[in-house]
C-alpha cells in the first residue's frame, strides 16, 4: 500500500514493504517510533542489500511533542591508518574494493544511541524482538527485487572481483534474477549475536573481533582499534523559520544545510501555483545556490573552527533574503556542478504518542565498496571515497576524519500543529526530492500521496549518472518542459517514473491524532498504519 492512515495508532513508511511491515508490527505491539525504526533499519539492511546495510552510516532526527528535536550522527570516521600515503600513485580515492572500505560503519552505534534515548520514552521492547524480522529474512532468504537484479548486472564488472562479493551476492557467478531467493546466513548470525550480546558488540567484544578479522582478511584498512574507538554522537539539529512553521535537518558533515536553504530561499519567491514554471524553476535555481554554499562549507566540524556559526549565518533570514533576490525569475543561471553519487534508504515513523523519527541509512554507492565480510556477512560502505587526496579541498583525506554526507533526514513542525517527517534517497537528489514533496504538500495543499508520486526533477547526478543536466520525468506538462528549455535549462527527459529521482516518503501527524503516510511508487515500499491499541 503506497498510502495509509490511522486514527491514532501511528504509521511508518519504508522503500521496501518488508521493512514497513516490521515497523508497523512493532507499533502494533505498543512500541515507540524509535523501536519501530530500529526494526525497520535492520530489516531493510537484509532485504535491500544493494542500498543499505549494517556496514554503512546512518542519521536520526527525533521529535517528541513539546520538546526540542534531537539529532544523532552515526557517521564513521576514517581509520587511524588511512592516510594519503596509503593511496600514493593514485589521482583519486578508489570507489570499490578493500581500499575503498576505509571508514568505520556507524549505523549500528546510531541504533544504540537512539535506543538509549528511547529509555526516556519508556520503551520496553527487547532487542531480540526488534531484530526478529531481520533475522528471519536473512535466514529464510529474500526475493531479489528488480532494482537489486538490475544494479548487480549493471555494476558487475566493477564488483565481481571484490573480496566476498561474488560468494554473497551472485548466483553461480552471475547476477541473481528478479524474484530469485537470496540467503544471507552469515548476516543472520551477526544479527543474532547483536540480539543476544547487545549492539555495542559490533564495536567491542567477540563480534567486533570477527568483523575486524574479516576486514583484515579482505585487505581493508579499518581495524579493531578503529571500531572500539567509535561511538555515535547526539547533535543539535539546524533549523529555519518557514511560512508554514519550523523546518529541521542535521548539521555537517551532512548536506542538511542545502536542504533547508532550498526551502528557505523558495519560500521567499512568492510562488503561488504548484507544477508551474515558477515552482520548478524557482526550486532548481534555489538548489544551485544551496549547493554552492554546501560545497563551500560542509565538512567534518571537528576539523574546522566554528563551522556551526558559518552554517547558521548561511541559513540566517538575511542570507536567505539575499539568495532569493539573486534568482532571475525568467532565466537559468549557468550550472557547473560537483556531482554526488548515492544509494540510500529513508524511513519514517510516528507512534501513537506523536513521537516521530526521520531516519536515513546508507552504503553510499550501490553495494558500497563491494566488500562483503566473510564471517560477519556485512557489505561495507565506500563513504570515504568522497574525500580528496589533495590538501587544498574542503574534505581532504585524513585519519579519523568524518566524510561529507549527502544523507540528511528532514522534519517539519507546522504552525497549525502538524508534524511531518520526510526524506529521500539519491545523492544530490535528496534535497531536491525533499523540496518537491514538501512544497507540494505544505505550501500548495496537495494530498500527501500525490505530493510523493507526482513527477520530479533532478539537477545533476545520482545513481551513478555522470551528467549535470536538469532531468525531468516525462509526465511533466510538455509546455512546462519547453518553458524550462527556453529559460536556458539544459533539460533531459527521462522515463515517466524513473529511479533516477530516488525513493521519497513522508509521514504526517495531525493535531487530531490522525497519522498518514505515503511511500514512493518508484520504490518497492509501503506506507502502513498501525491499529490503535484500543481497537
Amino acid at each position: 500500500m503506497l498510502y495509509d492512515r490511522s486514527d491514532s495508532g501511528g504509521a511508518v513508511v519504508a522503500p521496501h514493504r518488508a521493512a514497513a511491515q516490521s515497523g508497523a508490527g512493532v507499533l502494533a505491539d505498543g512500541g515507540t517510533a524509535i523501536e519501530a525504526m530500529v526494526a525497520m533499519a535492520a530489516t531493510i539492511a537484509v532485504v535491500y542489500p544493494h542500498m543499505t546495510g549494517l556496514g554503512g552510516d546512518g542519521f536520526w532526527l527525533i521529535h517528541e511533542p513539546e520538546a526540542p528535536p534531537i539529532g544523532i550522527d552515526a557517521c564513521g570516521p576514517t581509520g587511524a591508518a588511512v592516510t594519503p600515503m596509503l593511496y600514493r600513485g593514485r589521482e583519486a580515492l578508489p570507489a570499490r574494493g578493500p581500499l575503498a572500505a576505509n571508514t568505520v560503519a556507524g549505523t549500528v552505534s546510531g541504533w544504540a544511541e537512539a535506543l538509549e534515548h528511547n529509555l526516556t520514552w519508556g520503551g520496553r521492547l527487547p532487542l531480540d524482538r526488534l531484530l526478529a524480522d531481520a533475522i528471519a529474512h536473512a535466514d529464510r532468504g529474500i526475493a531479489v527485487t528488480e532494482s537489486q537484479a538490475r544494479l548487480t548486472a549493471e555494476k558487475l564488472a566493477e564488483l565481481r572481483d571484490v573480496p566476498g562479493f561474488a560468494e554473497a551476492m551472485l548466483a553461480a557467478g552471475a547476477p541473481p534474477r528478479e524474484g530469485a531467493v537470496l540467503h544471507q546466513p552469515a548476516l543472520a548470525r551477526t544479527l543474532r549475536r547483536l540480539a543476544s550480546d547487545g549492539l555495542d558488540g559490533f564495536y567491542r567484544g567477540a563480534l567486533a573481533h570477527t568483523i575486524a578479522a574479516d576486514l583484515a582478511r579482505a585487505g581493508a584498512p579499518v581495524t579493531g582499534e578503529d571500531l572500539a574507538a567509535y561511538r555515535a554522537r547526539r547533535v543539535v539539529p539546524v533549523e529555519i523559520d518557514h511560512s508554514v512553521g519550523t523546518l529541521f535537518n542535521l548539521p555537517p558533515p551532512t548536506q542538511g544545510l542545502a536542504s533547508l536553504m532550498v526551502l528557505g530561499v523558495f519560500d521567499r519567491l512568492g510562488v503561488a501555483e504548484a507544477e508551474s514554471f515558477a515552482h520548478v524553476h524557482g526550486l532548481v535555481e534555489a538548489t544551485k545556490l544551496a549547493f554552492k554554499e554546501r560545497d563551500r562549507l560542509v565538512t567534518d566540524p571537528d576539523h574546522v573552527s566554528d563551522l556551526a556559526s558559518a552554517v547558521d549565518a548561511a541559513l540566517a533570514p538575511a542570507a536567505l533574503d539575499r539568495a532569493a533576490a539573486a534568482i532571475d525569475p525568467a532565466r537559468a543561471r549557468p550550472w557547473p556542478a560537483r556531482p554526488g553519487a548515492g544509494d540510500t534508504v529513508w524511513l519514517g515513523a510516528i507512534d501513537a504518542a506523536g513521537r516521530a523519527v526521520s531516519f536515513i541509512q546508507s552504503l553510499y554507492w550501490e553495494f558500497g565498496s563491494g566488500v562483503v565480510l566473510q564471517d560477519a556477512g556485512l557489505v561495507w560502505q565506500n563513504r570515504g571515497s568522497s574525500f580528496t587526496l589533495g590538501s587544498d579541498g574542503v574534505n581532504p583525506l585524513q585519519p579519523g576524519r568524518r566524510p561529507f554526507h549527502t544523507l540528511n533526514p528532514a522534519l517539519a513542525r507546522f504552525a497549525d500543529g502538524r508534524t511531518m517527517v520526510y526524506g529521500a534517497m539519491g545523492g544530490d537528489g535528496q534535497p531536491q526530492s525533499q523540496a518537491a514533496v514538501f512544497t507540494r504538500y505544505a505550501m500548495f495543499g496537495r494530498d500527501l500521496a500525490s505530493a510523493v508520486a507526482a513527477p520530479r526533477w533532478l539537477l545533476g547526478r545520482t545513481w551513478g549518472d555522470a551528467s549535470t543536466t536538469l532531468k525531468l520525468e516525462a509526465r511533466f506538462d510538455p509546455a512546462l518542459i519547453q518553458a524550462l528549455e527556453e529559460a536556458g535549462h539544459a533539460v533531459e527527459r527521462v522515463a515517466p517514473i524513473s529511479d533516477l529521482m530516488g525513493h521519497a516518503g513522508a509521514v504526517v501527524r495531525h493535531p487530531s491524532g490522525v497519522v498518514e503516510g505515503a511511500a514512493d511508487p518508484r520504490s518497492d515500499g509501503a506506507a502502513i498504519a498501525a491499529p490503535s491499541r484500543s481497537s
